[in-house]
């Protein structure tokens, strides 16, 4: 599978050059990025007409970060070079038989003279040519202990935003009422940096290891392959510049990983956990996590020696798109996996089915598996909405035609392109996830401090805390509700009232924050005005 193999790939060195200098010129503020107003400057030197340059925008763009960086940047030159010459402008033109590659730059009016002048006008005013300062500002933002303000316009993106709102106006807040603790770890910069994340969930032998090999065309470091339970850890596929496996120890407390959060789950999760590293054009874009067959039957009497849901849980939270196997032999929904689908719960939208190996049984037989599974989906997953399933066998062996017939064959075909189709939406989709995350993170974290300031506010001034503190703690599903109605939150934002309660046994609540107005403030200014503002500052400059 192929993400995007864009315009790009097909450019030729001596172009290359040439944009490389036109990428210089137009980054104004040289950190690399080409945001809207660098852009409207540069462009309009092509002369063509605002919706033209609307949709080169959008295309060159395509992950909505709201800024180009040089690869983008040679798609929208190659974009305007086919605008110049009567080419309609749309995403086919980037995979049609143009050749890219023979491809003449753009004609930019007056660009020659304005370089020559930068050009004069930096020899005189630096002959000895200074060295550029490092522009990877937003790395500091999260060690930096003066960083309460820090500077508009060192914000470049969407994402650069985001970093800034959660340092100056979210994380006082979780820091506060201990959202960390109760929760979810605060955010690292790797966090917002991360690729985009699919975790793949299902009993041993429903093909997830093989799924992820079919995608990549090749096998990954650590990958084992048999009937029997042969992942027992959860592996982390990414791209990195060798092949090789890291120890999940090691992992988590790399600054440049988002795995930092699991540590909570400690050294016999950390033993079962690992990342395997290969350099892939997919995994460029996408990470993988392959996941330990859930267990059913007998087998689901072993104790595992971490909590399961937890971790599924915790990844669920950070990828994008969450895939539930099953094969036609493997339909049954056993206790441990009825628990792994409701630490789901909140990402729902990022759940979808796929029946393996559904070439193993003829079409009759199919048509009633199909039934059962949605039958068995129907009672655990607790949605109105029917959930998408996916039917196919997703490995590298053809077909059998024998049980199927040809119209299997090209049913499983089809499906096989609307879940590939879905997959290569996810890394344009990013940027629109992370805010959407952030957002779900705000209001949780705004509920989580009327919990807190509600408990605190109910303890006693002097006589009888340790009782008080008892009660509340059982009947917890009484403070829930009474915060529901006094501050008017939906019942479904509130967090897992056993969790909580049991998290909150281990903490001292006359110790808790008692409400603060402006904090909460601040928050609401913040999912009210500032982050529109952010979409709005960072989006299509052409409207």
């Amino acid at each position: 599978m192929e993400i995007d193999s864009v315009a790009a790939g097909s450019c030729s060195k001596e172009n290359q050059l040439i944009y490389k200098e036109w990428f210089e010129f137009a980054d104004s503020d040289g950190d690399g990025r080409i945001t809207g107003n660098d852009a409207i400057k540069f462009f309009s030197m092509s002369n063509l007409p605002r919706p033209e340059l609307k949709q080169v925008w959008a295309i060159a763009d395509s992950k909505r970060q709201g800024f180009l960086g040089f690869k983008e940047f040679i798609v929208a030159m190659q974009l305007v070079s086919l605008a110049q010459t009567g080419h309609e402008i749309s995403h086919e033109v980037l995979h049609s038989d143009v050749d890219f590659k023979n491809m003449n730059p753009p004609t930019m009016e007056g660009l020659g003279v304005l370089m020559a002048k930068k050009k004069h006008s930096s020899k005189s005013s630096d002959p000895n040519g200074s060295p550029t300062a490092d522009t990877s500002l937003t790395a500091q933002w999260f060690s930096s202990k003066s960083s309460k303000k820090i500077s508009l316009s060192s914000v470049t993106s969407i994402v650069d935003g985001l970093k800034r709102l959660y340092i100056q106006k979210l994380k006082p807040l979780e820091v506060a009422y201990q959202f960390n603790d109760f929760v979810s770890p605060l955010l690292t910069n790797s966090d917002f940096d991360a690729k985009p994340m699919v975790m793949l969930l299902g009993q041993y032998s429903t093909g997830k290891t093989t799924f992820i090999k079919h995608l990549l065309k090749t096998s990954y470091p650590g990958a084992h392959i048999g009937p029997e339970p042969t992942t027992d850890r959860f592996v982390v596929v990414m791209s990195g510049p060798d092949e090789r496996s890291i120890p999940g120890n090691t992992v988590a407390v790399q600054a440049d990983m988002p795995f930092s959060g699991l540590t909570s789950f400690g050294t016999a999760f950390l033993s079962k956990f690992e990342c395997s590293q290969m350099p892939h054009p997919l995994l460029e874009h996408v990470t993988f996590v392959d996941t330990p067959g859930v267990l059913s039957g007998e087998k689901q009497r072993t104790q595992r020696a971490y909590e399961f849901t937890g971790v599924t849980s915790w990844f669920a939270s950070k990828c994008d798109l969450i895939l539930l196997l099953f094969d036609p032999h493997k339909l049954d929904v056993s206790d441990e996996f009825k628990r792994v689908i409701s630490s789901l719960r909140g990402h729902d939208d990022k759940i979808r089915v796929v029946l393996n190996k559904a070439d193993q049984v003829d079409t009759q037989q199919l048509m009633r598996v199909y039934g059962a599974l949605m039958w068995s989906l129907g009672k655990v997953l607790n949605t109105p909405e029917v959930v998408r399933v996916y039917i196919g066998s997703f490995s590298d062996k053809p077909i059998n035609e024998s049980l199927t017939g040809p119209i299997g064959r090209e049913l499983f075909e089809m499906e096989q392109d609307d879940l590939l189709s879905d997959l290569k939406d996810i890394p344009k989709k990013a940027c629109d996830r992370r805010i959407n995350e952030f957002v779900k993170r705000a209001r949780a974290a705004k509920i989580h401090a009327y919990i807190i300031s509600h408990l605190k506010k109910e303890m006693p001034a002097i006589m009888g805390k340790a009782k008080a503190q008892q009660k509340l703690i059982d009947n917890l599903e009484d403070v829930f509700a009474k915060v529901q109605r006094e501050h008017h939150l939906p019942k479904g934002d509130f967090p897992n009232v056993e969790h909580f309660r049991e998290v909150l046994s281990g903490y001292n609540i006359d110790k808790f924050e008692k409400l603060k107005p402006k904090m909460l403030q601040t928050v609401d200014d913040m999912l009210g005005y500032d982050i529109p503002e952010l979409l709005k500052t960072f989006g299509n400059p052409y409207g």
